[in-house]
């Protein structure tokens, strides 16, 4: 069984999505550590972004592994330095890259076979896995979804502006809505989540029991 949790930059897919599958006793797949993966690799090597063949090419040959929580790039513990502001940026623009998406989807889908997940992105139900048995979509107020990335840079020892942060976060909604290929949209038979103003433990408390509602029609 597969459940997706889709949203833009900062609505909680990533927390909601871990500790959903805690609950539920499935594993965790984190798509956006993948496509931050990429864009370090690009960085750390040098490459300029808007060469999408180089780009490319960098994704075709990267090597991503996922050992508890800890995400090792090409061998490396990259833990920490892909959840930086810049690696967010760097994420969002070689996300929008056919040939990476094309990668990434061909890898998560790979990944995914045989295995009970809870996966987040900006295309996992509407794209990736578009017959998974329950999708949710995760929004939230930009600026509220800024105060909370901010937060989380600010927690790593990272220095932005909240005016900052929310234009990044505004620059990336427009760049997920517009790609050409798996843009973030809401897959029509996904539920809405509306996370603002709410603790975590609220909205995964919901995710859980619209989940368990579907694994027992499953089983019936």
């Amino acid at each position: 069984m597969i459940i997706t949790i889709d949203g833009p930059a900062g609505a909680g897919k990533s927390t909601a999505a871990r500790l959903l599958a805690e609950r539920l006793g499935f594993e965790f797949l984190d798509t956006g550590a993948m496509y931050r993966a990429v864009a370090w690799a690009c960085v750390d090597r040098g490459i300029d972004l808007k060469d999408v063949d180089a780009v490319a090419e960098t994704a075709a040959g990267i090597s991503i592994q996922f050992e508890q929580d800890r995400i090792i790039c090409n061998g490396q513990d990259v833990t920490t330095d892909i959840r930086s502001a810049e690696a967010s940026h760097a994420a969002s623009i070689v996300a929008a890259v056919p040939a990476v998406r094309l990668e990434m989807v061909r890898l998560q889908r790979e990944s995914a076979a045989g295995h009970r997940y809870v996966t987040e992105g900006r295309d996992q139900g509407s794209e990736v896995f578009p017959d998974s048995e329950c999708k949710f979509f995760l929004t939230a107020d930009p600026q509220e979804r800024a105060e909370r990335r901010l937060l989380e840079l600010q927690n790593r020892g990272q220095s932005e502006s909240i005016e900052e942060v929310l234009t990044q976060i505004i620059d990336r909604d427009e760049r997920d809505r517009s790609r050409e290929i798996g843009p973030l949209v809401k897959a029509d038979d996904a539920i809405e989540v509306d996370t603002s103003g709410k603790t975590i433990e609220h909205v995964v408390d919901f995710l859980e029991q619209k989940s368990r509602e579907r694994l027992s029609l499953l089983r019936l």
